[in-house]
């Protein structure tokens, strides 16, 4: 098998949905800055994210809500009757200078990796993961939705049977209606009960699973759901690639959801699907903390490698992490030292609940 590819692109660096807003945080260019401070990201599987031009995205998205997302990019501002209808220019999904130009770069990465993968092979590409957008308006700090932009690709360039699994802490109801009724494509999703979009209530069909889990998730209770939801569920569909989307927000320290997971809990996730299907595709998703997003998802890219992660990070890689700032918010005030010096969390075990019990048996 050839060496996974890194889909990445220097538009998110320095880009920005806002000073107050969640997504003002650097994401990918620091995984992208810690893995190659690793030694991780040679050149040669380093690929350049192409931007994905309005009528690639018709596959999906409709041509009206494409020419009003360019529009405002370049007017900087929408009208009343856009926002209304097409949720731009909201507190989540803001005008902002590249607010065209960078979801149709995370966009076409994902197209790109659909070609890429037509012969099997791995591909990672952070910066995709927005699962929110619907074909007509933006949605969940998502503009375009490059997950269900990326299943297409995969479907086009050959894959048959589709697994999407998406542990992001909150519900992918962009895919979910994408995909519902298309019997090609399994959907399982782990997320946060009660969280924005408030969708993805329990229950279970041959080819969507949604399992909301209560706060304070932790390792131990999401091994289960693994080994016994997302692990068997895959295997039986006998998929032809799978598409993880690894949303960094389940983490205890993120600010935008309540669950327990250390990195650990997604690294296991990713450890265990390599070699489930003969294409695999991981992207990014949410993740809210610099810290805890960059560690993260550079740990992603070393499990597809089969790094070894090492308990210090050396002196360069370090130097990335202390550069990251979290400014307006109370967990960047007294960062705490691992996240300087180390990617890897220690484990947060803990006991298996009898409410996660019960949600499996009602699956």
């Amino acid at each position: 098998m050839t060496r996974p590819l890194f889909i990445g692109s220097e538009i998110y660096r320095g880009s920005s949905y806002g000073s107050w807003h969640p997504l003002r945080v650097p994401r990918v260019s620091t995984v992208i800055d810690l893995s190659r401070a690793m030694g991780w990201l040679p050149n040669d599987v380093y690929v350049p994210s192409p931007r994905a031009k309005p009528h690639a995205l018709t596959i999906w998205h409709t041509p009206e809500y494409l020419s009003a997302l360019h529009n405002a990019e370049a007017a900087q501002s929408v009208s009343a009757e856009v926002k209304a209808r097409h949720g731009l220019g909201t507190p989540n999904n803001p005008v902002f200078a590249e607010m065209y130009r960078r979801p149709a770069t995370a966009a076409g990465g994902s197209l790109l990796a659909g070609e890429l993968l037509r012969n099997g092979g791995i591909v990672y590409h952070p910066a995709g993961g927005t699962h929110h957008a619907m074909p007509d308006r933006a949605g969940g700090f998502c503009y375009l939705n490059d997950p269900v932009l990326a299943i297409l690709a995969l479907q086009r360039n050959g894959a048959q049977r589709v697994a999407y699994v998406d542990i992001d802490a909150h519900h992918p109801d962009g895919v979910e209606v994408a995909f519902a009724d298309d019997p090609d494509v399994l959907m399982i999703s782990v997320h946060e009960d009660g969280l924005w979009p408030r969708t993805g209530g329990l229950g279970a069909t041959d080819t969507l699973v949604n399992v909301p889990v209560p706060r304070n998730l932790n390792d131990d209770e999401m091994a289960l759901i693994r080994d016994d939801v997302i692990l068997p569920r895959v295997v039986a569909f006998k998929p032809d690639a799978i598409v993880l989307q690894c949303g960094a927000d389940g983490v205890e320290e993120d600010p935008q959801a309540h669950l327990s997971l250390s990195n650990n809990a997604h690294w296991d996730i990713v450890r265990a699907l390599i070699g489930m299907a003969p294409r695999l595709l991981v992207l990014g998703g949410g993740g809210y903390n610099p810290w805890s997003v960059g560690r993260l998802w550079t740990g992603v890219w070393a499990t597809l490698n089969g790094h070894d992660i090492p308990n210090r990070v050396g002196t360069e890689a370090e130097d990335v992490l202390r550069a990251l700032r979290f400014d307006g918010n109370r967990r960047g005030k007294n960062p705490s030292e691992h996240w300087f010096t180390t990617l890897q969390d220690s484990p947060r075990t803990g006991p298996i609940r009898n409410e996660i019990r019960d949600i499996l048996n009602r699956l």
